[in-house]
């Protein structure tokens, strides 16, 4: 935040007939801030004039605009005391409390002093100012003007002025009360059309309120000035890698940095050098952002502003213990660091370390009060364990006549950071005019999962399906015992045994068919957008068949956001009997297909706004040693997000691949899905 200075008008006498003695040189040198020349010039002179008043006022002055407050307070106060009726004393002694950051005795004390003469331009400037200071913006523009009134367009409180309306903005926008922040700063710019400071808050205004084109535009009236050119060069990158533009911020970055010099002072050049290494991680060019930071490290070592590249570039390679190992270093020089608070808290949060990650925000949060990112990290992390209930409801056809209507219910109650109850019900009714089969079930089942360390998470879930078919009635117990394990990093994976009843059509579900499933899921990440998933189950059944699946895919990330990936999938099935007059169960059977699919995440949508998904894919499948047939598979959902706990989204397949149904016909489902967050905290915060 802008941080004010004080000037006071203070007439002094040229000569002090008393004691003859020339003091212009001095006053010279206050008046052109050379401070340490008049610290020693007025020092002087005190040594043959210790008692002359004016050369005491001048060197108080001096040495309190040298950074010596404490003893700048001191000398008034004697001076106070020598004068106690004097009224430039007492406006030095004000002013004095000001250097010392007492802003409230300073409050009252100008107010006595505006009390004793309200036309003082210096009495008025300098109450508006130590207001400004206690955050009181709004009596602070009060006085602002009344200075004004005495003494128009003078420029020093004209510059206050700009700066109460800049905090002010700044207060305003820290409660997210984005619009008369705006008005605030618009005003401020009706003081110096087009002020640096004024512009540079506001295109900070818009990228907070996500008005991402208003930034743009305020960025590029910033550049008109061609001394300001790389601030708006660096504020432009910022903006396209906002609006997921990574391509256009680096050109725009490079642009900025290839156009340093020696003559550029050293906040801009760390700032330009520091945006550039941000877009080059933001493009993934790793080798280039690692030699550029190792040149900083050499360069500037222990350097936070360095230290906190070092650790963004390795949150991007997912080497989040490195990350936290900086972020560390970062709190021992600054303890108050945003970017080494917020920083750990993500690091912590990647790698699991949940509890750890909402200490690091909220401490975040001691230092910088309603900071919108640190809010925001914490909202994520408490949605993330917060109770909710989830219904989806479908209808599904095949052309064997197979008709179903499903409906299930789920619930997910965190009662801590590592452990949350599960439980769900299903509903499924199956028919076939032709066969004249018609049979429902009813699942319930319920559980918990725990999450033993940070890397590691057991599930187990429980329960019976009853179902009620043509010939038989029956109960079966049906699980799902599971543990997620991240091994390594961008490695995930999960190993379980899952008991389910077949129940894809009414004459299977009738069969009354156990199928035990012992399974693995692996997925794998790279730094370079390639991703591997492969999944492998064995399945035996009470009707003394097995099966081998194996399911593995091949895909390139293309755009982040929306995100959108192609790739090869393929697919290998064996049974060990063959039964094709109930189920699809061929000896071997082979599919491989090229697919692409987008996708506007749910979990990053904000509130009002669709998200959606769409997957397309073709290929060829070979059933035993028939000949080779051609597959599509197109599935998509759309949804709305009606506010932070609500949500709604219709979903959808069409599918000729065998595998997709037990009888290997062509496929078809709709359906509709509702989420909702049951609480607006987590429980566990809730009874905190």
């Amino acid at each position: 935040m802008c941080k004010l200075k004080y000037a006071l008008f203070i007439t002094l006498i040229a000569f002090n007939f008393c004691f003859s003695q020339d003091m212009n040189e001095g006053f010279k040198y206050l008046e052109t801030g050379k401070y340490n020349k008049a610290e020693s010039f007025f020092q002087e002179v005190l040594k043959t004039y210790p008692n002359n008043k004016t050369a005491r006022l001048c060197y108080g002055r001096a040495i309190g605009l040298n950074g010596k407050a404490p003893e700048a307070k001191v000398l008034f106060t004697k001076l106070l005391e020598d004068y106690p009726n004097d009224f430039e004393v007492k406006l030095n002694y004000g002013e004095s409390l000001l250097w010392n950051k007492k802003f409230n005795e300073a409050k009252t004390f100008f107010k006595t002093l505006i009390d004793e003469d309200p036309e003082s331009f210096a009495a008025l400037l300098s109450y508006a100012n130590t207001l400004s200071n206690l955050k009181e913006y709004q009596n602070a523009l009060t006085y602002i003007d009344k200075a004004l009134a005495v003494s128009p367009g003078n420029p020093n409180a004209l510059t206050s002025k700009k700066f109460i309306y800049l905090g002010y903005a700044y207060q305003k926008q820290q409660s997210q009360n984005y619009n008369e922040a705006e008005t605030l700063l618009k005003e401020s710019l009706k003081l110096f059309n087009n002020d640096k400071d004024a512009l540079i808050n506001l295109a900070n205004l818009y990228l907070i309120a996500n008005r991402l084109d208003d930034a743009e535009n305020t960025y590029n009236l910033i550049g008109k000035n061609p001394e300001n050119k790389l601030i708006s060069l660096n504020g432009l990158a910022l903006v396209m890698h906002l609006k997921s533009k990574d391509k256009e911020a680096l050109n725009i970055s490079e642009k900025a940095y290839s156009s340093l010099n020696t003559d550029i002072n050293n906040n801009l050049k760390q700032a330009t050098t520091e945006r550039y290494a941000q877009a080059l991680i933001w493009n993934k060019k790793f080798k280039q952002a690692d030699a550029l930071i190792s040149n900083l490290n050499e360069e500037y070592p222990n350097q936070n502003w360095v230290l906190s590249l070092r650790a963004t570039l390795n949150i991007y390679k997912s080497n989040f213990n490195d990350s936290v190992t900086d972020y560390d270093k970062i709190l021992k020089n600054d303890s108050t660091s945003f970017d080494g608070n917020l920083g750990k808290a993500n690091a912590l949060k990647a790698q699991g370390f949940y509890k750890k990650a909402y200490t690091w925000a909220e401490n975040t949060l001691k230092f910088y009060k309603k900071q919108k990112d640190a809010s925001n990290f914490i909202s994520t992390l408490d949605r993330s364990f917060t109770p909710f209930l989830e219904s989806k409801a479908s209808y599904s056809f095949d052309n064997g006549d197979n008709k179903a209507f499903n409906l299930q219910t789920s619930l997910e109650l965190p009662t801590s950071i590592k452990f949350k109850w599960l439980a769900n019900y299903a509903y499924r009714n199956t028919s076939n005019k032709v066969t004249d089969n018609d049979a429902t079930s009813h699942t319930f089942s319920g559980g918990f999962s725990y999450q033993l360390l940070n890397t590691i998470t057991l599930k187990a879930i429980a329960g019976i399906t009853a179902a009620n078919a043509n010939n038989d009635s029956y109960t079966q117990l049906v699980s799902d015992v599971s543990l997620n394990i991240k091994p390594l990093k961008l490695q995930v994976l999960d190993i379980g045994y899952k008991r389910e009843i077949q129940s894809f059509n009414a004459e299977l579900l009738d069969r009354e068919i156990v199928m035990n499933n012992i399974y693995a899921n692996y997925s794998l990440s790279t730094n370079f957008n390639l991703g591997w998933f492969t999944q492998y189950f064995y399945t035996w059944q009470n009707d003394n068949n097995a099966r081998n699946l194996l399911f593995t895919s091949l895909y390139y990330n293309i755009l982040s956001k929306p995100s959108l990936k192609a790739g090869l999938n393929y697919q290998y099935i064996t049974f060990k009997n063959q039964v094709p007059t109930i189920y699809f169960s061929p000896e071997k059977f082979n599919a491989a297909e090229i697919f692409a699919n987008i996708i506007k995440d749910e979990a990053i949508t904000k509130p009002k706004e669709w998200f959606y998904e769409l997957t397309a894919a073709t290929g060829l499948q070979y059933i035993d040693n028939d000949a080779s047939q051609s597959t599509y598979r197109v599935q998509g959902k759309l949804g709305y997000k009606f506010s932070e706990r609500c949500l709604a989204n219709l979903f959808g397949t069409r599918s000729n691949i065998a595998s997709a149904t037990a009888a290997g016909f062509t496929y078809t489902e709709v359906g509709i899905r509702f989420k909702w967050y049951l609480t607006n905290l987590p429980l566990f915060k809730k009874q905190n």
